[in-house]
Protein backbone atom coordinates (compact mmCIF):
# COMPACT_ATOMS: atom_id res chain seq x y z
CA UNK A 1 0.00 0.00 0.00
CA UNK A 2 2.91 2.21 0.88
CA UNK A 3 4.65 1.57 -2.49
CA UNK A 4 1.98 1.42 -5.25
CA UNK A 5 -1.08 3.50 -3.30
CA UNK A 6 -1.63 7.62 -3.65
CA UNK A 7 -0.89 9.63 -1.01
CA UNK A 8 -1.68 13.10 0.35
CA UNK A 9 -1.63 15.54 3.29
CA UNK A 10 -4.35 17.18 5.14
CA UNK A 11 -3.61 18.75 8.68
CA UNK A 12 -2.60 16.80 10.87
CA UNK A 13 -2.72 13.83 9.21
CA UNK A 14 -0.70 11.97 6.12
CA UNK A 15 -3.12 9.75 4.28
CA UNK A 16 -2.31 7.05 2.01
CA UNK A 17 -4.99 4.46 0.48
CA UNK A 18 -4.82 1.91 -2.05
CA UNK A 19 -8.26 0.82 -3.56
CA UNK A 20 -8.73 -2.26 -6.18
CA UNK A 21 -12.19 -3.66 -7.61
CA UNK A 22 -13.39 -6.20 -5.84
CA UNK A 23 -17.26 -8.00 -5.76
CA UNK A 24 -16.83 -8.01 -1.78
CA UNK A 25 -16.41 -4.68 -0.67
CA UNK A 26 -14.08 -4.17 1.95
CA UNK A 27 -12.91 -1.16 3.96
CA UNK A 28 -9.38 -1.84 6.12
CA UNK A 29 -8.10 1.28 8.24
CA UNK A 30 -4.58 1.96 9.99
CA UNK A 31 -4.44 4.16 12.79
CA UNK A 32 -0.79 5.72 13.45
CA UNK A 33 0.27 7.95 15.77
CA UNK A 34 4.56 8.10 15.99
CA UNK A 35 6.28 7.65 19.00
CA UNK A 36 8.45 10.30 17.31
CA UNK A 37 6.46 13.23 18.26
CA UNK A 38 3.84 11.70 21.31
CA UNK A 39 6.32 10.44 23.68
CA UNK A 40 4.02 9.54 26.08
CA UNK A 41 1.53 6.37 25.38
CA UNK A 42 -1.18 7.80 26.99
CA UNK A 43 -1.25 10.56 25.00
CA UNK A 44 -0.53 8.50 21.71
CA UNK A 45 -3.60 6.37 23.26
CA UNK A 46 -5.82 9.59 23.75
CA UNK A 47 -5.13 10.86 19.91
CA UNK A 48 -5.69 7.56 18.28
CA UNK A 49 -9.08 6.96 20.23
CA UNK A 50 -10.00 10.32 19.10
CA UNK A 51 -9.14 9.65 15.52
CA UNK A 52 -10.96 6.25 15.62
CA UNK A 53 -14.26 8.15 16.84
CA UNK A 54 -13.79 10.51 14.44
CA UNK A 55 -14.03 7.50 11.35
CA UNK A 56 -16.24 5.41 12.96
CA UNK A 57 -18.67 8.38 13.17
CA UNK A 58 -17.78 9.29 9.51
CA UNK A 59 -17.23 5.97 7.47
CA UNK A 60 -20.78 6.21 5.85
CA UNK A 61 -19.27 8.59 3.13
CA UNK A 62 -17.07 5.37 2.05
CA UNK A 63 -20.28 3.04 2.09
CA UNK A 64 -22.58 5.78 0.25
CA UNK A 65 -20.65 6.22 -2.65
CA UNK A 66 -21.68 2.43 -3.80
CA UNK A 67 -18.49 1.28 -5.37
CA UNK A 68 -17.34 -2.31 -4.45
CA UNK A 69 -14.06 -1.70 -4.11
CA UNK A 70 -11.21 -3.38 -2.03
CA UNK A 71 -10.06 -0.19 0.00
CA UNK A 72 -6.98 0.37 2.33
CA UNK A 73 -6.51 3.23 3.89
CA UNK A 74 -3.33 4.22 6.64
CA UNK A 75 -4.13 7.67 8.75
CA UNK A 76 -0.89 8.70 10.21
CA UNK A 77 -1.09 11.72 13.22
CA UNK A 78 1.82 13.91 11.54
CA UNK A 79 1.21 16.81 14.26
CA UNK A 80 3.50 17.45 17.43
CA UNK A 81 0.40 18.86 19.21
CA UNK A 82 -2.30 17.17 20.58
CA UNK A 83 -5.37 18.93 18.69
CA UNK A 84 -9.19 19.07 20.30
CA UNK A 85 -11.68 16.46 18.73
CA UNK A 86 -13.57 18.56 16.45
CA UNK A 87 -10.10 19.45 14.76
CA UNK A 88 -9.71 15.51 13.82
CA UNK A 89 -12.85 14.95 12.71
CA UNK A 90 -13.03 17.46 10.22
CA UNK A 91 -9.94 16.24 9.14
CA UNK A 92 -11.44 12.77 8.80
CA UNK A 93 -14.16 13.79 7.20
CA UNK A 94 -12.04 15.67 4.47
CA UNK A 95 -9.74 13.07 3.99
CA UNK A 96 -12.96 10.53 3.66
CA UNK A 97 -14.85 12.62 0.98
CA UNK A 98 -11.34 13.36 -1.02
CA UNK A 99 -10.74 9.60 -1.19
CA UNK A 100 -14.41 8.95 -2.48
CA UNK A 101 -14.33 11.55 -5.13
CA UNK A 102 -10.65 9.92 -6.20
CA UNK A 103 -12.50 6.31 -6.38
Amino acid sequence: MFESGQSGFIFPFRYVWFAEADPVPSVEVLFSVPKKFHKRANRRNLLRRRTKEAYRLQKQILHASGRAVNLDLALIYSSKEALAYKHIQHAVRRILESVVEQL
